[in-house]
């Protein structure tokens, strides 16, 4: 619990500082991404390059023609996979957008507090269950749950599962309870 909330937290306050950065969401939206765009660009150049080329490639042709949409991505999506992780809530998929981001800095040749959060994030997605049991997750989870199984009958019963397929599941179901 303790460091899915550090975790949080670290991903809260940056992008809580973006979102109220004029470079990230306001009238200059996308020049701070720019910046980092290009000095990630910088990085791939040289005889040992800190940037691998395929993400240099990605970095030039997707995210810097793309780089104020890219800068509204970035801020809110490291403000609510904080949100997530701090509350407990949707804890899996928030630790995978930790995951993901981290990554991203790091391909990028940032590294900073990215590879501790890298590693946090990692135990928070193997650990998923027990990582948000001191959380929302403890009452959601439930409810998703039978919402799931409440779909899933629904589709065995409009033809759509088949019943093996259906069986399969519950079986599954049954080896995680």
């Amino acid at each position: 619990g303790i460091l899915r909330i550090w975790l949080g937290w670290s991903w809260l306050s940056a992008g809580w500082s973006k979102i109220n950065s004029p470079a990230w969401t306001g009238e200059n939206a996308g020049s701070a991404i720019k910046g980092f765009l290009n000095g990630t660009l910088a990085k791939a150049g040289g005889a040992y390059p800190e940037v691998h080329g395929w993400y240099a490639s990605f970095v030039e042709n997707i995210a810097l023609p793309n780089s104020k949409v890219f800068s509204y991505l970035v801020a809110f999506g490291e403000f609510f996979a904080g949100l997530a992780l701090i509350i407990g809530a949707f804890t899996l998929f928030a630790a995978l957008g930790s995951v993901f981001m981290s990554l991203n800095y790091l391909y990028g040749g940032t590294s900073s507090s990215n590879p501790e959060m890298l590693v946090v994030g990692i135990f928070i997605v193997i650990f998923f269950l027990s990582a948000g049991y001191y959380g929302l997750d403890f009452y959601l989870m439930p409810f998703i749950q039978d919402k799931y199984n409440k779909l899933l009958y629904f589709l065995k019963d409009k033809k759509v599962l088949s019943d093996s397929f259906v069986k399969k599941i519950e079986c599954h179901n049954k080896l995680q309870s």
